[in-house]
């Protein structure tokens, strides 16, 4: 159903996460913040019904998500990923604005701000999803 998004977010790819430093900048800084700390009472909706967006520093709940889940979130808008019908979000869908390449490297980009134990428990869980995926 959703193209498989192949890349992993990697912390260590330097031109990953430049190039994820400028499109995050352009693309999604301005609702989730330029030190990735989201808006104000992100949990609970606001007067739009809407939840404003989430930090996606190690104090959201974006590390608790492997890449697949973040990809598609980011590609084709929780509603249309998660199956969610009637479900309305003020995110962007970036299926036809951003590359896989650019969605991998915005990845790349937040992963690399979260402290290192976070990077590992992360990481760790993209390993676990990976090998379940494969017994399948």
């Amino acid at each position: 159903m959703f193209a498989s998004q192949n890349a992993l977010s990697s912390a260590e790819d330097t031109a990953a996460v430049q190039l994820g430093s400028e499109v995050y900048a352009s693309n999604c800084a301005s609702c989730h913040g330029e030190n990735l700390e989201g808006q104000p009472n992100w949990r609970r909706p606001g007067k739009d019904g809407l939840l404003p967006a989430p930090p996606h520093d190690e104090t959201g709940h974006t590390w608790h998500h492997t890449d697949d889940v973040l990809f598609g979130i980011t590609k084709y808008g929780l509603a249309e990923f998660a199956g969610l019908e009637g479900y309305e979000s003020a995110m962007p869908i970036y299926r036809d604005v951003l590359s896989d390449a650019e969605i991998t490297a915005v990845l790349s980009f937040i992963k690399s701000r979260w402290p290192d134990d976070v990077q590992a428990r992360h990481d760790a869980m993209n390993e676990q999803a990976a090998q379940n995926k494969s017994r399948e």
